[in-house]
């Protein structure tokens, strides 16, 4: 007779054969296509990024540095065995508002290159938000349509500072 650890050794053996017979007899060409396709993307990012200024790269990698920062020292309150649960619920809600502000930063960066087609960096602090954008041009009408933009994502009224650099 069967038991269960048999017979769910016995499906998953099974399943691991029939995906690598699968994978064995796949054309060579359709594997070499799926190999360039992800070569021509990763070269099609690097060059968007290098296309941006090096005040928004220098920005960026601040940010991030900063993040990182904060994050660790936040898993250090979490992974400690002295620390209270209040500081530990308080340090894992930090994390999740970090993690949401990234989030909100970048969809609000996605927003403007899409819709006005400008670079630029978001930089939220509490009810503050800085945005840095990559233009020559500098008119309030630009900045006034980035900062509803911007006000757009938020149900609170925002304090958005817009500043043009190039």
């Amino acid at each position: 007779m069967i038991n269960k650890r048999s017979l769910w050794f016995l499906t998953l053996f099974s399943l691991i054969l029939v995906l690598s017979v699968y994978y064995i007899t796949m054309p060579s060409e359709l594997l070499m296509a799926t190999n360039n396709g992800e070569k021509k993307t990763e070269t099609v990012s690097t060059k968007e990024e290098s296309s941006e200024s090096a005040e928004l790269v220098a920005l960026r990698v601040e940010s991030e540095e900063k993040l990182l920062d904060k994050i660790t020292e936040l898993k250090k309150v979490l992974t400690s065995s002295k620390s209270t649960s209040e500081q530990k619920n308080a340090a894992f809600e930090e994390m999740q508002k970090l993690n949401k502000n990234k989030g909100i930063e970048e969809t609000i960066e996605g927003k403007i290159k899409n819709e006005l087609n400008l670079k630029a960096f978001v930089n939220i602090d509490g009810i503050n938000i800085s945005v840095v954008v990559d233009s020559t041009k500098h008119d309030t009408k630009t900045a006034n349509q980035i900062m509803r933009l911007v006000q757009k994502e938020f149900d609170t009224a925002m304090s958005i500072s817009v500043k043009f650099q190039k």
